[in-house]
């Protein structure tokens, strides 16, 4: 599995967490079948143009590909109000098989970003 962070802005570039930590600290919670009615990123920019990267259909097909080999045995991660930190793949495959729920674990407590105020390409993905 490539190493995979989820990032959000912050006053000054992004806050990243480790997805490998998010699955680590999830590890115990509860999982529950989430609507994907209540998945807000389904109707935002998520994948492309946030960075201004060019959308191609090659970026297209890759994600087409991610989708298609999202395994649904693992719960997706959500933020203490609902946001996405792993899991977008996952929630795609559903929408796409015509489910109407994900299986899905949610923080109580907001884990702290394993970094913070970094660029995408500073974190380390080795």
């Amino acid at each position: 599995m490539r190493k995979q962070y989820y990032f959000r802005p912050s006053d000054i570039d992004f806050d990243a967490w480790d997805v490998d930590h998010l699955i680590e600290l999830s590890a115990n919670l509860p999982v529950k079948e989430v609507p994907l009615t209540s998945i807000r990123e389904l109707d935002t920019v998520h994948w492309f143009g946030a960075d201004g990267a060019p959308y191609t259909v090659r970026v297209l097909v890759r994600h087409m590909e991610l989708v298609n080999r999202a395994d649904l045995v693992y719960p997706v991660i959500l933020g203490t109000v609902g946001q996405m930190m792993d899991g977008m793949h996952r929630v795609a495959r559903c929408l796409l098989d015509g489910r109407a729920t994900v299986a899905a674990v949610q923080f109580v407590e907001q884990p702290d970003p394993d970094h913070k105020n970094v660029r995408p390409e500073d974190v380390p993905y080795d």
